[in-house]
């Protein structure tokens, strides 16, 4: 089938060609035979002026004779104008009949039969021929001469000019076919094989790629189909790791509730409160993955639904910091901040939360004594969140990925389900935004939260993390 619409295409494609290839030609020739038929009609116009200024000259030299017409004289014209297989007739200055050419016996049977005899052709329209003598007008002369006729010779030159346009026509729709039905095989054969990656790729063959690129529009469609494809493909591998890490992260907590409980009916274990608590730790794991993991859904949708209002920023982070200022106290940590006000347009709930992961995070990483530092400063139009830490930092091969979901790194201490960073990223990414994280072993490690500041227009961002 595909072939056949293919087929279908490229001939289509070379008949257009063809109808290109003699409609020029047909509109050649209709341009050549306008521009003969222009020079033809000139060439017949001047025919009959001549005639006319002929007759006019013949006339002005009899009346010149005498300074008067006479009838007799007049006559005597007859012959001259009827070998011209004119009709003529002479008035005077006020307008009266004179003479004409039945005066001396001329019927228009004779006349008929001197142009038939010359090849002149068929009278022309009527004509009024002022005669002037020594500036003084003496008289008109009312004459219809033949139109005259093209002469063989340039009769046969436009019939082979003709001749050879029909020729030409043919010639170029061949050609244009010939030329058509290659460049049609050429132009559709990489849509062709676009078209067979795309249904190969809808039926699931996921590393299906286009191999043809030529370098012209089709070429960039074939380059924005493989881009998509790799895309597709490397969705297709997140949500398969994503199913599985899921799958991981329920199964743990499920397989000890499940122990647990399966010791308590078997009568291995008695139902006492250190059971219990153990059973109600895991049901709270549990309930925190299920909270990550909606956090993660509404911070996919998060451009769709985020309810932004101007606000402080200022503000916001202070609010952030003092009701976590326990917690930090607790784990034996300080906590400075260092903020400048600043506003920006966004969701105050989502912005509390990017900031509130990231802080979170350091709690768990941190170790007691250390320190955890919060900026906030304007520049270049962002809004830039830092929240920098004594920790005991990323490995360098780690930090490329400290923003994937359930990612963990292999030296991790605590407990948790690897997306709060993930959703912090994400959520910053819909405020039009960026979240990196800089790091040296040892040295600890630095997020910085950018969102576009109010009143400012801002460069273009950055990545989303920091490789």
């Amino acid at each position: 089938m595909r072939e056949l619409l293919r087929g279908r295409f490229a001939r289509r494609l070379a008949m257009a060609f063809a109808f290109l290839g003699i409609g020029a030609a047909a509109l050649t020739a209709v341009l050549v035979n306008a521009a003969f038929g222009a020079r033809f009609d000139d060439y017949l116009a001047k025919q009959q002026q001549v005639r006319q200024q002929q007759l006019v000259a013949l006339f002005t030299a009899e009346y010149t004779q005498d300074n008067a017409w006479k009838p007799e004289s007049l006559n005597e014209l007859a012959p001259t104008v009827t070998m011209t297989g004119s009709e003529a007739e002479l008035r005077g200055p006020a307008g009266q009949r004179i003479w004409s050419l039945a005066d001396a016996r001329v019927d228009a049977a004779t006349l008929a039969m001197h142009r038939d005899m010359m090849g002149i052709g068929d009278l022309g329209p009527p004509r009024e021929l002022p005669i002037t003598v020594g500036g003084e007008r003496v008289g008109t002369l009312d004459v219809r001469v033949p139109q005259g006729q093209i002469p063989a010779v340039d009769r046969d030159f436009r019939s082979d000019v003709n001749q050879l346009l029909v020729a030409g026509g043919l010639t170029a729709g061949l050609v244009a076919l010939v030329v058509g039905l290659y460049t049609a095989r050429r132009a559709t054969a990489p849509i062709a094989e676009l078209t067979r990656a795309a249904e190969d790729l809808a039926a699931g063959q996921r590393d299906r790629r286009v191999t043809t690129i030529p370098d012209n529009e089709i070429g960039q469609l074939a380059t924005a189909f493989n881009t998509m494809a790799d895309r597709v493909e490397k969705e297709d591998e997140l949500r398969r790791a994503f199913a599985a890490d899921v799958a991981h992260e329920l199964r743990t907590p499920l397989a000890i509730v499940r122990s647990e409980l399966e010791a308590v009916q078997d009568g291995i274990r008695e139902p006492t409160g250190k059971v219990i608590t153990s059973l109600h730790d895991e049901t709270l794991r549990l309930g925190r993955l299920i909270a990550d993991l909606e956090a993660l859904a509404s911070a996919d949708a998060a451009a769709f639904t985020l309810e932004r209002t101007p606000l402080s920023l200022t503000t916001l982070l202070r609010d952030t910091i003092t009701g976590l200022a326990d917690r930090f106290t607790e784990a034996g940590l300080v906590l400075h901040t260092d903020l400048d006000d600043v506003s920006v347009d966004g969701d105050p709930v989502r912005l509390r939360q990017i900031v509130t992961n990231q802080l979170t995070n350091a709690l768990k990483f941190v170790p007691p004594g250390g320190t955890v530092t919060v900026t906030l400063c304007e520049k270049d139009g962002w809004a830039e969140v830092r929240v920098t830490d004594t920790g005991p930092g990323v490995p360098p091969e780690d930090l490329p990925r400290v923003f994937d979901r359930f990612f963990r790194g292999r030296d991790t201490r605590a407990d948790g389900s690897g997306i709060g960073l993930a959703v912090a990223a994400e959520l910053a990414a819909a405020h039009g935004g960026t979240l990196t994280a800089d790091s040296e072993p040892g040295h600890g490690t630095t997020f910085t939260t950018r969102i576009p500041a109010i009143g400012r227009r801002p460069a273009a961002a950055g990545g989303r993390r920091s490789e």
